[in-house]
């Protein structure tokens, strides 16, 4: 990371290149419901103590942070790409939209994002709002507040939204595994079959029939 940069990541710190915001996502791998994205910009004080990654808090914990998150911060913002959207242009041209998407809905608009990963987003995603430096940092969400924090709005956004869809679409057990290709989820998708929330262009969501076929006409002689 540039100094300049490693300056604009600490909390609050402005400066003549500007305001900071921390970017992370939640849900890419999961089968089932969107991705997440959240952005934040963090206050030079601040008090929000166990904030870290958040895979590796507690439930209660995340949620008790996230409250605090959001009273605290400058501003936050939530973006998602829908499971048609991760179908239509693939999980990681619809994660930069959703990230794009946070972005451009913060109240404050930063000059520098930071984003975990080892990838930025592409101009592409920002509708001609552009004009951000952008950094990747690799397991960021451990190491920079304000990713941290807007990892775990993501996080919660989207747990919580996948408990009310298990009302809307009951049965695949979506409130406990929040959509990941856990054992229940897998054997409610061979009972149920996949509803408009799957991904099914994600192996496991669809039956393997046409693959198969496909498979034995390649067979010599058949």
């Amino acid at each position: 990371m540039s100094q300049d940069l490693l300056h604009a990541s600490l909390p609050g710190f402005t400066d003549e290149g500007g305001i900071s915001a921390g970017i992370d996502e939640a849900g890419r791998g999961c089968l089932a419901g969107p991705v997440v994205a959240g952005a934040v910009i963090l206050p030079a004080e601040y008090d929000l103590p166990g904030l870290g990654d958040s895979k590796k808090l507690s439930e209660s914990a995340r949620d008790e942070l996230a409250i605090e998150i959001r009273k605290q911060a400058v501003c936050w913002a939530i973006g998602t790409g829908s499971a048609q959207v991760v179908d239509q242009i693939n999980i990681l041209q619809a994660t930069f939209r959703a990230m794009a998407r946070s972005v451009m809905h913060l109240k404050v608009r930063p000059s520098v994002l930071l984003i975990d990963g080892d990838k930025i987003i592409p101009s592409s995603h920002f509708n001609g709002d552009g004009g951000y430096t952008q950094q990747s940092i690799i397991k960021g969400d451990d190491k920079i507040p304000a990713i941290s924090a807007a990892s775990i709005l993501a996080k919660t956004f989207r747990d919580r939204l996948m408990v009310k869809l298990e009302k809307r679409y009951p049965g695949y057990g979506f409130e406990i595994h929040k959509g990941y290709g856990t054992k229940v989820h897998m054997a409610a998708l061979r009972e149920l079959g996949p509803c408009r929330i799957h991904r099914v262009t994600f192996k496991g969501v669809l039956p393997e029939k046409k693959k198969a076929k496909q498979e034995r006409m390649c067979l010599p002689g058949i």
